[in-house]
């Protein structure tokens, strides 16, 4: 009689033990809601202004991280490319909250979106895929990954890059780099027709492109499920999820502050968001391509590239009308060309299938060139 009440509480124990940073995201999410005034009344203190934005900052990553985590588990049981699909839009729901939020507090930054957008992909396309490569190759010559899941990436991300980055330089509106309202109605339906029509590919006819080749013989059973139940690891990472909602809103407070009273560059915020995004997904890829799973890497950080444009610039053009906010999407000067430098290297890098250490050091060489840009604008 007494075992079910000591297994009940061996599973309580073990359950606090894995997920105690959610006592944690929580515990921060009541305190600032009681104490708002307090904790930011004190911002122009610098030691106070790092204890709050670190705070605040590792809160929410740390949040990032364990929806990641389960996302991660979700992709053992339901296996590619749902896994990697849960994952992210997992993370592109925290990024498009984590925009709106700094967009609506405090002065207007037409350049945020745009800034958010370029970091996330300067450091997916160039960090976290040179650093994956790297790592992944120092054992082994080479690597590989399914080439029409990389092409089938790329043949959507290239089109979306250049429309929503690219093209509203040349295109300015009657007010100047802000799109017209048409011209934002046109590249939001385009983008998310787009994505939609990518997900009916990766989800549909053609998800075998998105698995790994030598798995692509196996019987269909194995594809779908694997050991273990799914429920628990999905209500787990919408309850990570859910304070995030909170906590992204009271970092656009010190993040406004040190742009607009301190008068950081404005690209600041967008970097700050980008990091908040791309970490998460960033340690899941170098852990697959270490592990010589490549494909998974290359769903991660391709999927998640995607993803940010695809959801984001059509979240943040419905933010901008609905608000009054207005968005500058265009690139400009070295912006530009680091861009479609980026672009055109992704593309020769996953053009055989293989990878190897060469590839990449270059893409790392192209962040690093991004930091210094940052510095000297």
């Amino acid at each position: 009689m007494t075992e079910g009440p000591a297994l009940r509480a061996v599973g309580a124990t073990s359950l606090l033990r894995e997920e105690w940073f959610l006592v944690v995201s929580v515990a921060t999410s009541f305190a600032f809601l009681a104490f708002q005034e307090q904790l930011f009344g004190q911002l122009s203190d610098p030691l106070w202004f790092t204890v709050v934005f670190g705070w605040l900052f590792a809160v929410v990553l740390g949040s990032a991280l364990s929806v990641v985590r389960h996302a991660d588990h979700l992709a053992e049981r339901l296996k590619e490319p749902y896994g990697t699909l849960i994952l992210t839009l997992a993370i592109t729901s925290i990024e498009v909250m984590a925009i709106s939020a700094v967009m609506l507090h405090g002065e207007n930054n037409p350049t945020l979106a745009r800034d958010t957008l370029f970091a996330v992909v300067m450091i997916i396309l160039n960090g976290m895929v040179g650093l994956s490569l790297l790592l992944g190759a120092w054992r082994r010559p080479e690597q590989q990954h399914n080439l029409q899941g990389a092409n089938a990436y790329l043949g959507v991300i290239v089109p979306l890059a250049t429309l929503s980055l690219v093209m509203p330089t040349f295109l300015a509106g009657p007010d100047g780099q802000h799109p017209s309202a048409p011209r934002q109605l046109i590249l939001g339906i385009i983008s998310v027709g787009l994505y939609a029509t990518f997900l009916s590919l990766q989800a549909g006819r053609h998800r075998d492109y998105f698995a790994d080749d030598s798995n692509r013989q196996a019987p269909r059973s194995e594809h779908v499920v694997g050991r273990g139940p799914v429920w628990p690891h999905a209500v787990l990472l919408v309850t990570y999820m859910a304070p995030v909602v909170f906590l992204v809103e009271q970092l656009a407070r010190p993040i406004d502050y040190i742009i607009e009273t301190l008068h950081a560059p404005t690209a600041f915020g967008g970097v700050v968001m980008a990091i908040l995004v791309a970490t998460p997904e960033a340690i899941s890829a170098v852990r697959a391509s270490i592990a010589n799973n490549l494909q998974r890497s290359v769903n991660i950080f391709l999927g998640s590239v995607l993803s940010t444009i695809g959801l984001t610039v059509p979240a943040m053009l419905v933010v901008s009308q609905l608000y009054g906010h207005s968005v500058t999407l265009g690139l400009e000067h070295g912006d530009l060309v680091m861009l479609l430098l980026t672009l055109a290297v992704s593309i020769i890098t996953f053009a055989s299938g293989r990878t190897h250490l060469m590839q990449g050091a270059v893409h790392l060489v192209l962040f690093l060139a991004y930091v210094l840009l940052i510095f000297q604008q």
